[in-house]
């Protein structure tokens, strides 16, 4: 790169995060488009719409009403990936809908709930969508061996013996599909169909095929629901919650800066500016995208500032070494940057796999982590790769070439023996797995559950309170709260405002009727409300079995997915095995700090889990790929446990400053955020001890006795 151009480049980035910060901060014109207070919030802090629908049919099953439910939550993820879906009392269903005010169109749109037909050309229904047990779509290919998408469908056995009959009857003629009065695909019967089975193709894309198939998966209810009551409620969270977690990140962005610049010098300044644009372009995103962004996201965000730090760090760590062996700056830094070009990618696509599952096969709270996820992946590898190469050899270009701005002469460390120690390690390891487990059993037989449960895993109780004023939410959380936790012993109290009115829905832990009664005489005493305004339902889980199902199936999915990647690029599937083991070493550990712990398992703990995976994976492969490198420069006669001690010891400084940066973002929201926050934070914190752990200790050792002493020892 020239004088010349270097100086543009860095005038440019100047601009760039100038320009992106304004962008963020203020936005342009009268709607202040960019702006990040315009970025669609979720009702935990920005509140939305709550709609109760009353079940028409009498005594309705526990099947049909968690069918209808999960149906339903698949029909309002239209507006956010975050809205909710539960049961109250025996037959009602609540929605809650983030980042919307107007009821009336939420109810307009979403259409009439079971309103899904199969019907012939001149009007006849043949079908409703309660005779469809699934609607999936399918890759294959037609007569031409050209690729082909369809929608497969699976009837019950009422719909199996209608459709067949109609199939037979109308061989030529079309069967349209009719969703809320509106056809969406009148496919033509080619023959008749008896086997309960149909395939519906077409010029499909693979989007296509899945809005149909999920159009017509949430179109049938076995339930008719008429609208009982529709409400817009305020937050859950006060300004407090927000300001104080924007306060921890721009703290420990900057603390990583400077962290940054003092490490690695020249280049440690280029990786600020780097996190700088990582940051704005995050926000740009999120708001462009229509995200839904929850408490547990931005957390997740902050977070996300600390991860990227790594590839910086990889990069910074390998040109230092190149110029330890004498090579100089320009050389040194083409060689990092090439050197840890494969570290970078394997790990974050692999981790962007983990995310492209869980957004196809997930539902609810995971879906919405994905995007969130997949977001920070693409971004980190973008700035680390492109920006920050462009401001470092920006740097060097105009002129500032002197060693001594990026690398001072340390002696090479020698091999530390991690490989000799494993027997230590691995006795550590299954004692803590050992102690997690025996803890998760004693709190079973003692009657308290293996887990304390939130709202969103086990259900509750929703007292709504009409109090003789009108409560902020900050006011509610330093009055109100203290008492309902007192006489419910519950520490983790959700709270909503009914807009436009002095209600308040307090949401518990199932109260007994004693407690339901102290509860609501306490209303009166301390508020002077009056009790015959106060109203209370049992609430389901949020998160129904169908999401929690579909949450597992994901999370192996992307297991498998990610051992065949690493199997694929490593050539070896002990890599891909000792890898995954290594994850599920530091999710149960991860686990048993929550049963030890009592840290209420809710909704951030699906967030947690998911981060831990795909910090996790990504560690581990930094060290995979250096003992890849060092096996190809390898003869027969490696000794495969120096290879491992020199690896790990060559990356253990990467190890190190990355843990060491990622602990310190989650620690400040730990110290600063309020208490759903730090439920969040504090797991996270042992997440990325155990990670590091785990990846020093654990899977390097994992990988020498499945290649040393269960397989031959090739290459």
């Amino acid at each position: 790169m020239k004088k010349n151009r270097g100086i543009i480049c860095l005038i440019l980035t100047v601009v760039l995060i100038a320009l992106m910060g304004f962008t963020v901060l203020v936005g342009f014109g009268k709607t202040e488009t960019g702006a990040m207070k315009n970025i669609k919030l979720g009702l935990d802090l920005a509140g939305g719409v709550s709609i109760t629908y009353q079940v028409k049919d009498k005594n309705p099953s526990d099947e049909e009403m968690s069918d209808t439910i999960y149906k339903l939550q698949r029909r309002v993820e239209q507006y956010s990936t975050e809205a909710s879906v539960y049961q109250e009392g025996s037959d009602r269903i609540n929605i809650e809908i983030p980042g919307v005010t107007d009821a009336n169109t939420i109810l307009d749109e979403l259409g009439k709930p079971g309103s899904l037909e199969f019907q012939t050309e001149d009007g006849k229904t043949v079908i409703t969508g309660s005779d469809v047990e699934t609607a999936t779509a399918r890759a294959g290919e037609d007569s031409m061996k050209n690729r082909e998408y369809s929608v497969e469908l699976t009837l019950n056995k009422d719909g199996k013996e209608k459709f067949a009959k109609a199939t037979e009857e109308n061989v030529g003629k079309k069967i349209n599909i009719v969703y809320d009065g509106t056809t969406i695909s009148d496919p033509i019967v080619n023959q008749a169909i008896t086997g309960g089975s149909a395939y519906i193709t077409g010029n499909f894309t693979f989007e296509e095929a899945e809005n149909l198939a999920s159009t017509i998966r949430i179109g049938g209810l076995k339930l008719e629901l008429e609208e009982l009551r529709s409400n817009v409620v305020g937050a859950q969270l006060g300004e407090q919650a927000i300001s104080t977690s924007l306060k921890a990140g721009a703290i420990g962005l900057g603390l990583i800066i400077v962290f940054m610049i003092f490490v690695y010098y020249l280049p440690g300044l280029a990786s600020g500016l780097a996190l700088l644009i990582y940051t704005e372009l995050v926000l740009v995103i999120l708001n462009a995208f229509n995200v839904t962004l929850t408490l547990p996201g931005i957390a997740g965000i902050i977070l996300g500032i600390g991860m990227a730090v790594d590839a910086n760090v990889i990069i910074f760590a390998r040109v230092r070494e190149e110029m330890s062996r004498g090579k100089t700056v320009k050389n040194s830094l083409k060689s990092g940057f090439q050197k840890a070009m494969s570290a970078i990618v394997d790990g974050n696509v692999t981790t962007l796999i983990a995310a492209a599952v869980l957004w196809f096969r997930g539902s609810g709270p995971v879906k919405g982590f994905a995007q969130t996820l997949a977001i920070g992946i693409i971004v980190s590898m973008f700035t680390a790769l492109v920006v920050t190469r462009i401001i470092v050899f920006s740097f060097f270009a105009v002129g500032m070439r002197k060693e001594s701005l990026y690398y001072r002469p340390k002696k090479e460390r020698e091999p530390i023996g991690f490989v000799e120690k494993r027997k230590v390690f691995f006795a550590v390891s299954a004692l803590l797995i050992v102690a997690s487990l025996a803890v998760m059993g004693m709190n079973a037989s003692q009657g308290k559950g293996a887990f304390a449960y939130s709202l969103e895993f086990e259900g509750g109780t929703s007292t709504n309170v009409t109090f003789n004023e009108e409560y902020s939410i900050d006011e509610i959380d330093e009055k109100i709260v203290p008492v309902v936790e007192e006489i419910t012993g519950d520490n983790n109290v959700q709270t909503q405002k009914v807009a436009g009115t002095n209600q308040v829905i307090i949401k518990t832990v199932t109260l007994s009727l004693d407690q339901r009664e102290e509860l609501n005489q306490a209303m009166v005493d301390e508020f002077k409300v009056d009790e015959s305004l106060i109203t209370a339902e049992n609430i389901s889980s949020t998160v129904s079995n169908e999401m929690r199902k579909d949450a597992v199936v994901a999370v192996i999915i992307s297991t498998i997915c990610m051992l065949l990647y690493i199997w694929f690029r490593f050539k070896d599937i002990r890599f891909a095995a000792s890898a995954i083991l290594a994850l599920l070493h530091d999710v149960l550990i991860v686990i048993g700090f929550y049963a030890i712990a009592r840290i209420s398992v809710g909704n951030t703990f699906i967030a947690c889990m998911l981060t831990i995976v795909g910090y996790s994976i990504n560690a581990t492969i930094v060290i995979f790929d250096r003992i890849r490198e060092e096996l190809h420069y390898q003869t027969k006669k490696t000794d495969l446990m120096n290879v491992v001690n020199k690896s790990i010891t060559q990356t253990l400084t990467r190890s190190i400053y990355t843990s060491l940066t990622t602990f310190v973002m989650v620690a400040i929201l730990f110290i600063m955020g309020v208490s759903s926050i730090r439920e969040f934070a504090a797991p996270l914190m042992v997440g990325v001890i155990c990670g590091a752990y785990s990846s020093v200790c654990i899977t390097g050792a994992l990988w020498y006795v499945m290649r040393a002493k269960l397989g031959k020892k090739e290459d």
